[in-house]
């Protein structure tokens, strides 16, 4: 059985779910004009889900994905502490990459819907 069948019978485990939820999430950021150049970069203090480019600025894009809003909404799970480990993950990206441009945020935020598939929404510059 395939991610998307199981998506739509609500057998994913976290980590598929969270994988299905960041393909959907690199195919929405590149329909809207955003190369993605990256996913799942480690850092010591966090990871930045994907990298992209947009312009002539970086985008570091973090992907929350839910089965259901029983514990809040997707882009609800972004908090403080949050914005603190990916803009960490982010210096340490801009130093190893030797990027010198603007660094830009955005975050997606993916909720399974009942047939299969996700909704989707596109929060870009949240922390400002």
């Amino acid at each position: 059985m395939g991610a998307v069948s199981r998506l739509r019978a609500g057998r994913l485990r976290p980590v598929e779910l969270g994988r299905a939820g960041e393909k959907a999430a690199a195919e929405l950021l590149r329909s809207r004009g955003y190369e993605v150049i990256g996913a799942g970069f480690l850092a010591r203090r966090g990871e930045l889900d994907l990298v992209c480019r947009r312009g002539n600025a970086l985008v570091i894009v973090e992907v929350k994905t839910r089965a259901s809003d029983a514990f809040g909404t997707p882009l609800e799970a972004v908090g403080a502490r949050k914005r603190r480990t990916l803009r960490d993950a982010a210096a340490e990206y801009r130093a190893l990459a030797e990027w010198r441009g603007p660094i830009r945020y955005a975050v997606v935020g993916l909720m399974v819907k009942p047939a299969g598939g996700f909704d989707a929404d596109l929060v870009e510059d949240p922390f400002d």
